[in-house]
């Protein structure tokens, strides 16, 4: 208890707030929380095969804050339904899967190492933006590898995975 109130009293403001409505979302339902809930009503009421491109309720009437950023698995969901979001988590497997298999066929330290890290940062932005989406992680802004909007992050992406081909194939792992 003592350890818990300590570590508290270390969190700034916004820090706390932010805990406390991932453990609560309904505790500041149109404030805080507003995110959490409209997140997970978009990606239920997608059903199977969703709504439709841009015939999604929530993310056309613009009740899903940053849908285009932080949010867009949940307009995926909405709009796509659970049938592509399974599409988007399939291929995101198929790509981890193939940096992994890089990474243990390469004979260089470089390339193995590379396609780990790729890997690594890939893996963590799927689980953690997808976690915020379905309200299992704290809301934390990363952006969802190759989908969400933002000039920055495709630019690494698409760099890293450039890099990562190019010196597979310089090591002949693949035609």
């Amino acid at each position: 208890v003592v350890f818990r109130e300590l570590v508290w009293g270390l969190l700034k403001e916004y820090q706390q707030k932010r805990l406390t409505i991932f453990l609560d979302p309904y505790s500041d339902p149109l404030g805080a929380g507003y995110q959490f809930i409209q997140s997970i009503y978009a990606v239920g009421s997608g059903g199977f095969f969703g709504k439709g491109i841009k015939a999604g309720d929530l993310t056309q009437g613009q009740f899903v804050p940053e849908q285009h950023t932080d949010f867009i698995f949940s307009a995926i969901g909405e709009e796509y339904g659970l049938l592509g979001a399974f599409i988007a988590l399939a291929l995101f497997t198929v790509l981890l899967f193939n940096l992994i298999k890089i990474a243990g066929s390469s004979n260089s330290s470089f390339v193995s190492l590379l396609a780990v890290g790729t890997f690594s940062m890939f893996f963590f932005h799927i689980f953690v933006n997808i976690g915020m989406n379905l309200s299992v992680m704290p809301i934390t802004g990363v952006p969802l590898p190759f989908i969400s909007y933002g000039g920055s992050a495709m630019l690494v992406n698409i760099f890293l995975i450039a890099l990562v081909l190019l010196s597979a194939r310089r090591e002949k792992l693949f035609n």
